[in-house]
């Protein structure tokens, strides 16, 4: 039986999803507020995101509601 792979843009929803519910931050918020709680690991992040065609006003929100991380080969 084969493991899945997790997608690594899903443990990072899962990770802001976390701080949502923790209310650490809001919905409402912009992507950008989740750089100062990743720190280091930000600039991979903001990468990936911008990949994806997020914009770093987007509210979190946006990034909680991607259902798939497909990615076009």
């Amino acid at each position: 039986m084969a493991q899945q792979v997790i997608h690594p843009m899903v443990k990072l929803q899962r990770n802001v999803q976390s701080l949502v519910d923790s209310k650490i931050i809001q919905p409402t918020d912009s992507i950008w507020k989740i750089a100062l709680l990743f720190g280091d690991d930000w600039q991979f992040w903001k990468q990936e995101l911008l990949e994806f065609g997020f914009s770093m006003q987007d509210p979190i929100s946006e990034l909680l509601s991607v259902e798939a991380w497909d990615e076009e080969e």
